[in-house]
């Protein structure tokens, strides 16, 4: 016992030490397309992505939240919620000699409550994707992401194939300039990502029921502060992406310890990410209660 004791301990102090990094956007902006070429230039050896833990062209442990077909399960996997799939990528952490770990996220909040679940240490350095891709970029990769449902995970479609092939809709190979990276020139100045098709992503460009849309909104909401119950949720507009009004119910004695704002946005970014549904817009109405 006591020797296990001491091999847990040099584990978790060997994991305090790894450099955390975080890369933050909405839904569809490209983050998972562009984290290869931030953590090569921050010179960063893991990526945790949807639910994976990669390493270089590798999946080292996990599974991809883009295999589920329904958005419930899409949001427990990418924040670890399964026991057993958190505890397959934390064995894998503690195996893996990790100095530099980028986690990829839609908002501040997920890659922090990422980096708690894994026993990480908070990201010392936060990059949103504005800072790394300009306007035009964004939005060529959201046209692409509401238009088609397509997805990408930034590993060869190999790597995919042999355990989600269904999901697979195609590949590609991204180029630098060799001037740029000695590595990148010793290894074809390049490196290939997966374009995929989820199946929850497909599900979502069917019309979305009040019903399905007031059970993807509890559920989240239950993940954020539990005192909060969903009561209703509208769709008032479905013209080029959603605009919902929200029915909530709150304690009287209950604080809720953000903004207005800070929740609609959270309910956006929740079903943009997981539901591939495109909201612009989120008018919430709280009843006190009790």
């Amino acid at each position: 016992m006591e020797t296990m004791n001491r091999i847990f301990k040099y584990a978790f102090w060997k994991l305090k030490r790894t450099k955390v990094y975080a890369l933050v956007g909405k839904s569809g902006t490209g983050k998972s397309f562009r984290s290869k070429i931030l953590a090569e230039r921050h010179h960063i050896d893991y990526i945790i992505d949807d639910g994976l833990l990669i390493k270089g062209d590798r999946i080292i442990a996990g599974k991809s939240a883009k295999r589920e077909e329904h958005v419930l399960a899409a949001v427990r996997t990418a924040v670890f919620g399964d026991e057993d799939h958190h505890l397959q990528v934390l064995t894998a952490l503690k195996k893996e000699k990790v100095h530099r770990i980028l986690i990829i996220g839609t908002s501040e909040k997920m890659v922090y409550k990422i980096a708690e679940r894994l026993e990480l240490q908070p990201p010392e350095r936060i990059f949103h994707i504005e800072d790394i891709a300009t306007k035009e970029q964004i939005e060529t990769a959201m046209r692409i992401r509401y238009a088609e449902g397509k997805h990408v995970i930034p590993v060869p479609s190999i790597e995919i194939t042999r355990t989600y092939p269904q999901i697979v809709y195609d590949s590609m190979r991204v180029f630098r300039r060799p001037r740029q990276s000695k590595v990148f020139k010793k290894q074809n100045a390049g490196f290939e990502k997966t374009i995929v098709r989820p199946e929850f992503s497909k599900y979502a460009k069917t019309s979305v029921s009040e019903s399905a849309l007031t059970q993807m909104v509890a559920h989240c909401l239950d993940q954020f502060d539990s005192q909060i119950r969903v009561t209703a949720v509208h769709i008032l507009s479905e013209s080029d992406g959603y605009a919902l009004k929200v029915n909530l119910r709150v304690p009287s004695h209950h604080q809720i310890t953000t903004s207005l704002r800070e929740l609609q946005e959270y309910i956006a970014d929740s079903l943009e990410r997981y539901g591939g549904i495109f909201v612009f817009s989120v008018h919430i109405e709280i009843e006190e209660w009790g």
